[in-house]
């Protein structure tokens, strides 16, 4: 095998490493618009973020199908995501249980993946947005459960239209999709009860 076709590692302590992204994760999304770190020391594939892959690494199995953009797909990080999580890539988002969006592309849009339903609205998918930065954007505000009052946030290199997408999403609770904003080993969690308010 050559050296550009072989296979980063991922966790070196699964359950550790495991948990402690969760904890993370449920701090992002418990606490929406708060930066989280997440601790994995891996070396993500080409084009996944560290804070993405962990996520990934986390909470993706054969059990959760995930969406990836065909350059991803054609790329190292199907293949990385295979052998670590065993995933199953799907073509249609609305068939994702995880999804990883160039925060800058124009498509899919939000209402493309898997909004839930009335019975099973936890079934809905998780959609991680890489960005170009998670501050010194365009700022918008949060509102909500978990936010004292209002929370700003400000990512860069979001496609135009996307902070609309999220307030229709956030409309639609409690279906809609949980979206997570990631650069770096940075997260920033937006579920679907967070409001999206104007730009500062």
């Amino acid at each position: 095998m050559a050296a550009q076709d072989m296979i980063a590692p991922g966790f070196s302590d699964p359950v550790f490493q495991s948990q402690a992204a969760f904890r993370a994760l449920l701090a992002a999304l418990s606490e929406p618009g708060t930066l989280q770190r997440v601790a994995a020391d891996i070396t993500p594939p080409a084009g996944l973020t560290t804070a993405t892959a962990t996520a990934l690494l986390a909470l993706a199995d054969y059990e959760t199908p995930v969406w990836l953009p065909q350059t991803l797909r054609d790329g190292a990080a199907a293949a990385w995501l295979r052998f670590h999580c065993g995933v199953a890539l799907v073509d249609e988002p609305a068939k994702a249980a995880f999804a990883v969006l160039d925060g800058a592309a124009g498509e899919p849009k939000l209402s493309a993946f898997n909004l839930g339903s009335d019975q099973f609205p936890d079934r809905s998918t998780t959609v991680i947005v890489q960005c170009a930065a998670l501050d010194d954007g365009a700022g918008f505000t949060l509102s909500g459960p978990g936010i004292l009052g209002s929370r700003s946030i400000a990512p860069q290199g979001l496609r135009p239209g996307l902070t609309e997408e999220l307030r229709d999403n956030s409309a639609l609770y409690p279906l809609g999709v949980d979206v997570v904003l990631t650069h770096g080993d940075g997260l920033i969690g937006l579920p679907r009860s967070t409001q999206i308010g104007d730009a500062r």
